[in-house]
């Protein structure tokens, strides 16, 4: 497979199996496209364009907000770089648009690599590793963080893709299987977590989206017999869906609509994986110890679904040998 020409997010890597075909690019090993039968899963972006409003992209060394770009560790204090200046944060890790390489490709896979050299706020070195693979049932993503460095450091990370079902996510039916919404301040920072049950957050059985306003941390996840969590997107009537499902190793569901955003503006849906909350390394909340020589692993996917015979939503593509 042979990278096309160079664009504003580098080369593009193209994987494709049976009528499924996925984009992956150099800049942040982002996910820009995911289509099957020629219809967009995600909302993804032109090859022309900088990814606008963290389509697809990986946050690592930590996901979303981080309070003031500064916490402790080891013993010492560390300052990051405010990502996000308006709200005084430091936000989505360090790696989304660093470039990244091709460790392995095949036409339904590829491997990309970045090693993450100690710098100011983060003076640890990783290699991280993200696969993208396709088969008959959809995408599986997996993101590996080795510390190649001689010293402990704090890892999380998270990913940020738009599902995409018809124009807006008003009247479509969303089913989340949490118990518990994490409610942000102004600056996008957590303050408190409550129940979910008898407010607008509860999404434990399907119902539509109506005008709920989404930019929420849910955990306290229900998984199903094979240890996944699926959030399910689905159309008014029934006949078709998106399914995003998420490993032990994601404890945390970001959901976004996108309001504030021009670009986004309730047409599209963010179901953000993540292994820790926002403001993790300032609250010390499920954030990953990595020793030196330690690795870590977490692992996500998308599935397209649709009716088949009256028999409710089934995955699109048959299984595959």
């Amino acid at each position: 497979m042979t990278p096309q020409p160079t664009s504003r997010s580098g080369h593009q890597f193209e994987i494709s199996f049976a009528t499924h075909r996925v984009v992956v690019t150099e800049v942040g090993a982002g996910l820009r496209s995911y289509s099957v039968d020629g219809r967009d899963v995600v909302d993804g972006y032109e090859a022309s364009e900088i990814s606008p409003s963290g389509r697809g992209q990986i946050l690592a060394p930590w996901p979303n907000r981080l309070e003031g770009g500064a916490y402790d560790f080891g013993g010492r204090h560390h300052q990051l770089p405010l990502s996000e200046p308006e709200a005084h944060n430091a936000i989505h890790g360090l790696v989304r648009w660093a470039a990244w390489v091709v460790r392995a490709q095949r036409p339904d896979h590829v491997t990309l690599e970045h090693h993450l050299h100690p710098q100011p706020g983060y003076p640890f070195s990783l290699l991280l590793t993200v696969d993208y693979g396709l088969n008959g049932d959809g995408l599986t993503v997996r993101t590996t963080a080795e510390n190649v460095g001689d010293d402990a450091c704090p890892f999380g990370s998270g990913a940020h893709p738009y599902l995409r079902l018809g124009d807006t996510v008003d009247p479509l039916s969303l089913r989340v299987p949490a118990h518990t919404v994490v409610e942000s301040d102004s600056r996008g920072l957590p303050k408190r977590s409550i129940d979910v049950h008898g407010t607008h957050y509860d999404f434990r059985e399907a119902r539509a989206i109506g005008d709920t306003i989404l930019d929420h941390c849910f955990t306290d996840l229900d998984r199903d017999e094979d240890g996944m969590a699926r959030v399910e997107l689905r159309s008014p009537d029934g006949d078709e869906g998106i399914c995003l499902w998420v490993d032990r190793s994601y404890p945390y569901l970001m959901l976004f609509t996108g309001d504030p955003l021009p670009d986004v503006a309730r047409r599209a849906l963010a179901v953000e994986p993540m292994t820790c909350p926002p403001n993790a390394f300032r609250t010390d909340t499920a954030v990953i110890t990595l020793a030196a020589g330690q690795s870590v692993s977490a692992t996500w996917g998308i599935r397209r679904l649709t009716r088949r015979g009256g028999s409710g939503l089934e995955l699109v593509e048959e299984r595959h040998a």
